[in-house]
């Protein structure tokens, strides 16, 4: 069966007005089921659904959400739902202890998604539903957007999988549904109105500009905190702690696994050089399908590809290594070094997404060889780095909101 669904896919790659129409004929047989199972049921005035990635996860702003009602002795009496692919992976954490969990994708979660008054998400809403009267869908998004997203995406062929129109087609069916769209700063909703149309569709009232839940750790975080992730996901203290968090390539997808990675670095000139000194939290964009096997680098290398929530790894990390994902906007608010491994700069740039600002703008060194981004990794572990005035003004641009209250902001704004 999985042979079967490559090749499928395989072929409605090739075929962009077939592929245009079986995806048409699926949403229209996923919407009248989800009318038929939910239309008569009720909204329940105190449910809220979260999802993170499409079931994927449990982190992100939809987490720094929920986990503020719960401190809240308001939503006491509320029903929290959490929707997961694998629901049986979360049904022991702590912190889910108060919450329903259903299994996306089944009657059950479409039941409670139909039934909540409130459903908060930071990704795409599944194509079958439709957002009932009186129903909020609070999109919280998931960075803010260095590379272009969905209807600003500029590369003529769209992607391996979209062609531009579906692209634009795609966002339109989805972006209708939001009652509110989350953003992090001014600059921030001004990409996001074009990106999702917001203005094209007549509803740029939607955006939400009061912060990043998901950021509130790091500004309110103790040592407590720093020693919970050390201890919890085993991350030796004494030696300098480097994240490497790439985002995954449009133009790099295999039918039937995903969207994969090729990571252009040699780990064991990495361990020659930097061995001694620094350990690697390895943390990889939830789309790349890729499983990377570390066994050889016990104690140099840590394989972080799997954990939910990255914002606890900033905590512990002392330089972040990135390409073109959002992940530095957030790690700025910790004003600590970061390093652009930008190897494919030029062909990301022209053939593949494009960018919203000037990557001059971006407070740290652009390097594209593995010896420059080694360079650039010793020169900040021997403390050469300063928060100077353009690292200072990058925060104020994308990052004045995070004073450590946007989930209360948000709370404020969406359910009082």
């Amino acid at each position: 069966m999985p042979g079967l669904r490559s090749t499928a896919i395989d072929i409605l790659k090739k075929h962009p007005a077939l592929r245009l129409q079986v995806r048409k004929g699926l949403e229209h047989y996923h919407r009248f089921n989800y009318k038929r199972t939910t239309g008569k049921l009720p909204l329940d005035e105190k449910k809220v659904l979260f999802e993170t990635f499409t079931g994927r996860q449990y982190g992100c702003n939809p987490k720094a959400i929920y986990e503020e009602m719960c401190r809240d002795p308001k939503f006491d009496d509320w029903t929290l739902v959490w929707s997961f692919k694998e629901p049986e992976d979360y049904a022991d954490l702590p912190e889910l202890g108060r919450a329903k969990l259903v299994r996306f994708k089944t009657p059950e979660y479409f039941r409670d998604f139909g039934t909540a008054k409130y459903v908060i998400t930071n990704s795409m809403v599944y194509g079958g539903i439709t957002r009932k009267e009186g129903q909020t869908i609070f999109q919280t998004w998931h960075g803010t957007p260095l590379k272009r997203l969905r209807c600003d995406i500029a590369a003529e062929k769209g992607n391996v999988n979209n062609t531009l129109d579906e692209i634009r087609i795609r966002n339109d069916r989805d972006t209708v549904r939001y009652t509110h769209f989350l953003s992090p700063s001014a600059w921030a909703s001004e990409r996001f109105m074009t990106a999702f149309n917001l203005r094209g569709l007549g509803m740029a009232d939607i955006i939400t500009e009061v912060g990043y839940p998901r950021n509130d750790l790091l500004t309110n975080y103790t040592q407590a905190d720093i020693d919970h992730v050390h201890d919890s996901l085993g991350i030796p203290r004494g030696k300098k702690v480097i994240l490497y968090a790439p985002t995954f390539r449009d133009n790099n997808h295999k039918s039937g696994d995903g969207y994969q990675y090729d990571m252009r670095l040699d780990f064991d000139k990495l361990q020659q050089e930097l061995g001694d000194e620094y350990i690697i939290l390895f943390r990889t964009h939830y789309f790349i399908a890729n499983t990377f096997d570390f066994s050889k680098y016990e104690g140099f290398i840590y394989n972080m590809a799997q954990l939910d929530d990255i914002t606890n790894l900033y905590l512990v990390t002392d330089i972040l290594v990135t390409d073109y994902s959002s992940v530095f906007f957030d790690f700025a608010v910790l004003k600590r070094p970061m390093i652009f491994y930008m190897y494919d700069l030029e062909e990301y740039a022209n053939d593949i997404r494009g960018f919203y600002l000037d990557i001059d703008e971006l407070p740290g060194d652009i390097v594209k060889t593995q010896d420059d981004l080694i360079r650039s990794i010793k020169k900040a572990g021997r403390g050469d780095f300063r928060y100077d005035e353009k690292y200072e003004a990058f925060n104020r641009k994308f990052n004045y909101l995070d004073d450590g209250k946007a989930a209360r902001r948000v709370i404020d704004e969406v359910f009082e």
